[in-house]
């Protein structure tokens, strides 16, 4: 398995650990990991930190070139916050470990000329479906239903 998604699965099992959403996500530069996080809206009672986000925030200031380099890993298709996030900062390319749980503004990332691998990874997938099934009251507030 690669080895980022596996880092963002990692993020998501210590969201769930935590009591919250299991959605994890790393950004990598050069080969290299600069931030990770997980959804922890529920742990921190806050409106907007989700996985990508908390790894944006992890990774601390960068520069515009930098971003540009990088690549966004996430273990569920990143909403239109997070999306919008990645291509603020012209973030090149996202990985998505999966998306049928839930699916983001994914064509209109693309229309925007970032570059997005889904995976469907069967962790990624059992993680969430397990999750929803156990939280349905939860999954839903966290996704505005």
């Amino acid at each position: 398995m690669d080895p980022f998604l596996q880092a963002a699965i990692e993020e998501a099992r210590l969201g769930l650990k935590e009591g919250g959403i299991p959605i994890g996500s790393v950004l990598v530069i050069d080969g290299k990991i600069v931030g990770r996080g997980h959804n922890r809206r529920v742990q921190k009672g806050s409106a907007i930190l989700h996985a990508e986000m908390d790894c944006f925030e992890n990774a601390g200031r960068l520069k515009a070139k930098d971003y540009e380099r990088a690549i966004l890993y996430s273990t569920l298709s990143p909403c239109d916050m997070c999306s919008g996030t990645a291509l603020l900062y012209k973030i090149p390319r996202i990985v998505i470990g999966e998306n049928k749980t839930f699916q983001g503004p994914e064509s209109y990332v693309q229309s925007r000329g970032v570059s997005i691998s889904i995976l469907q990874n069967s962790e990624c997938i059992r993680l969430m479906e397990e999750f929803i099934q156990n939280n349905p009251q939860l999954w839903n507030e966290d996704i505005g239903v």
